[in-house]
């Protein structure tokens, strides 16, 4: 064994341990309390390896699933980016990107490029796995939003709009989903937990 290796896959093991710790703003089913990110990409990793069929494209399982758990990771230094903040969204990009330099650069060297270039090609949304990643991010939090009765989106006033331009890319993914979301929005809409800006 490589004691110097081992102790930096150890180093970041436990920093990643942190993601416990960063809270978002949808909430648990029930509306008990907020999720963390730890368990929204534990939900998104087993939500991948379940409806992969529903994919528009072949993708490679492991590596989308690993996607899944690392995307958020950032959000340790970065802080979890509401999907509907204008202004933390602007800098969202630059503060992640420097919160992966010092996480993922815990890591033995070539670990450490791996992750990045596994962030980075989620980020783009250009891939197979992103795309397919990217669906499953979006989905989740708007099934949890659902099946609390829209509370998130109550309480923060979230026009429908929004929800569409926030979803769009889970067509990307896989169009299957796209559909049923479209349908969970409107329904929500027409609940008014979402408001029809139309």
């Amino acid at each position: 064994m490589d004691k110097e290796r081992f102790a930096k896959q150890l180093a970041f093991i436990l920093e990643a341990d942190k993601e416990k710790e960063i809270y978002r703003q949808t909430h648990i089913t029930g509306y008990k309390r907020q999720e963390n990110d730890a368990e929204h990409a534990w939900h998104m990793a087993m939500m991948i390896y379940l409806l992969k069929e529903y994919a528009n494209e072949e993708f490679d399982l492991a590596k989308t699933m690993m996607m899944a758990l690392i995307h958020d990771i950032v959000e340790i230094d970065a802080g979890d980016t509401y999907a509907y903040d204008a202004q933390a969204l602007a800098t969202q990009t630059e503060r992640e990107a420097k919160a992966a330099e010092r996480i993922f650069g815990l890591l033995p060297e070539e670990q450490k490029a791996e992750m990045i270039s596994l962030f980075n090609e989620f980020e783009a949304c250009e891939t197979p796995e992103s795309k397919f990643a990217h669906a499953m991010d979006n989905f989740q939090p708007l099934l949890l939003n659902d099946a609390n009765n829209g509370g998130d989106w109550r309480a923060h006033v979230v026009k429908k709009s929004q929800v569409k331009k926030r979803q769009i890319k889970t067509a990307k993914g896989s169009k299957d989903i796209w559909e049923y979301t479209k349908k969970l929005i409107e329904k929500n809409v027409e609940n008014g937990n979402i408001i029809n800006d139309d």
